[in-house]
């Protein structure tokens, strides 16, 4: 089977089949998934993308505001707790303060995800699924996910420096 994601989706997709026929036991899925047996069989199922996979895909269906937000979410997931620990460095009398707004930091961005970009892709796979939706859309919309993702990595770098400025700076108002 080709596809750009092969090695992340069929592990996965054999787990939920192996977690059904151990009853819902997830230690037993592990217990099996750690055998020498499925370990063997885990390797053999790894094999390189094929550009194939984006063919069809065409980039004026992605939606562009997705994209973004997926990306400056990935962005803050990506740098929150590095930039906390750098304010700690920035405002020392208020460190412990500056490092535990690292949770509240990860905290909104899991929260901007469930609320803007987890409902539009869940959305667009139950569609798929129940074939009123295209397949072709939800897999741009993958591609997409996979390429916001790596952006907001990127765009990290440049958010690192200011969001810490601005934790160490927001931390003057927590008591």
């Amino acid at each position: 089977m080709e596809s750009f994601t092969p090695n992340i989706r069929c592990p996965f997709s054999r787990a939920i089949i192996h977690l059904s026929e151990e009853r819902g036991s997830v230690p037993g899925l592990f217990r099996k998934g750690f055998s020498i047996k499925y370990i063997r069989r885990g390797i053999e199922h790894i094999h390189a993308p094929a550009l194939s996979y984006l063919k069809g895909i065409k980039l004026r269906e992605v939606p562009v505001r997705l994209f973004l937000l997926n990306m400056i979410i990935s962005a803050i997931y990506t740098t929150g707790v590095l930039s906390a620990l750098y304010a700690s460095l920035l405002a020392p009398e208020r460190s412990a303060t500056t490092i535990m707004s690292s949770g509240l930091i990860n905290g909104v961005a899991t929260i901007l995800l469930v609320v803007f970009v987890d409902p539009k892709v869940s959305v667009l796979a139950d569609d798929v699924v129940n074939q009123r939706g295209n397949y072709l859309q939800l897999k741009g919309v993958s591609v997409m996910m996979i390429a916001s993702r790596f952006l907001g990595t990127i765009l990290a770098q440049a958010l690192f420096i200011p969001g810490a400025f601005y934790v160490a700076w927001l931390t003057k108002f927590i008591p």
